[in-house]
């Protein structure tokens, strides 16, 4: 994720990622979707603040994060994957292979969403691994490198802030790059590279 200047200017964008970032962001998609087991379906946790559960619209944009994922893949959410064990986010982040966050929408029609403490670790433990993408309620999912992200005070539990592009397209490169490392077949494009080092942090600023 980054966090571009602050000029309003720089809001008017298909993305904050710089291009370097995007082909990375790829590759690092490209190594993750070659290398999953196939047998299995990808299991992808939706993360949503209590308050969001609870929302009569919950269903509804379940259905919709379900719908715009590849077929097969298993939703898992705060109300299925602790019925019978406490939370514990690190065991369940080793069986994951993407997450999707559903943040507070500023206002209705919003492009700025906000989240807590809790989801802001869960998506930190899993934005240099793994697919994570933002549900924009009218945008459907975003890539979180595409975001412009800013920490929120308190300092003793920082919240976190993700902005939209505005001119977000849904047919983008790094979106079809995370939904391909979450789907069932390969991708068929050329042989995958040997990891290296970037795919360990696929979203690090180039070297100057």
């Amino acid at each position: 994720m980054q966090t571009p200047p602050t000029d309003p200017l720089d809001l008017d964008v298909e993305t904050f990622a710089r291009p370097v970032q995007q082909r990375r962001f790829a590759s690092a998609m490209e190594q993750i979707a070659a290398s999953r087991r196939r047998e299995s379906p990808a299991r992808v946790f939706v993360s949503a603040a209590p308050r969001t559960m609870n929302n009569p619209k919950w269903d509804s944009w379940l259905k919709q994060i379900e719908g715009e994922l590849p077929g097969g893949v298993e939703i898992l959410h705060y109300r299925n994957a602790f019925t019978d064990r406490p939370y514990d986010w690190n065991d369940l982040a080793g069986e994951l292979d993407g997450l999707v966050v559903v943040g507070k929408q500023k206002r209705p029609g919003s492009r700025v969403y906000l989240f807590g403490p809790i989801a802001r670790l869960e998506l930190r433990s899993l934005i240099a691994k793994k697919p994570v993408l933002l549900f924009g309620h009218n945008l459907g999912l975003i890539p979180a490198i595409d975001c412009k992200s800013q920490v929120l005070g308190p300092a003793d539990a920082p919240r976190l802030k993700l902005i939209a592009p505005k001119r977000w397209k849904r047919d983008s490169e790094t979106l079809q790059a995370a939904l391909h490392a979450l789907g069932s077949t390969p991708m068929g494009r050329e042989e995958p590279r040997p990891a290296t080092a970037h795919l360990a942090h696929p979203f690090a600023t180039p070297p100057r």
